[in-house]
């Protein structure tokens, strides 16, 4: 099943399947270690859900939910 990474409930792990974003922002994700078949897990919110803490490759990241939704993700 794929969906959008801000779409995936807290402490569930899905798996990147691509990143949309604009180039600057790609670039960036991608340093991160957001890259295709990477585990990543929504560990928890904001007062606002926005930004959504996630762990990825042992490290917590905040990413905007702008950003979020332009990540796809996939269930195994």
């Amino acid at each position: 099943m794929k969906m959008s990474l801000d779409k995936l409930p807290i402490n569930n792990i899905g798996y990147i399947d691509s990143v949309n974003c604009s180039n600057n922002i790609k670039k960036r994700l991608l340093d991160l270690g957001l890259v295709k078949n990477t585990a990543i897990k929504p560990l928890f919110t904001s007062i606002s859900n926005n930004p959504i803490a996630y762990l990825i490759r042992g490290s917590v990241i905040a990413l905007r939910l702008e950003d979020s939704k332009n990540i796809n993700i996939y269930l195994k």
